[in-house]
């Protein structure tokens, strides 16, 4: 099994669409959308865990996935 950490959107009702978490994504896993942050492209996204520590809302939370 491998083991991969990725970026999920933990609580999306939550987020004020700052933008925040975009901005810090170094490899633009993230998008901000209509109806708040999205995952643009998960597999692009390194677990480097920027977009989660810096959300003010608590929206975003880095998760380990067993493949």
């Amino acid at each position: 099994m491998a083991r991969s950490d990725k970026v999920q959107i933990e609580n999306p009702d939550w987020c004020k669409k700052c933008g925040i978490c975009v901005s810090v994504c170094p490899t633009d896993a993230l998008k901000l959308g209509d109806k708040g942050i999205e995952i643009y492209n998960l597999d692009s996204c390194i677990s480097c865990e920027q977009c989660s520590l810096i959300c003010p809302d608590f929206v975003l939370k880095v998760v380990v996935n067993y493949d």
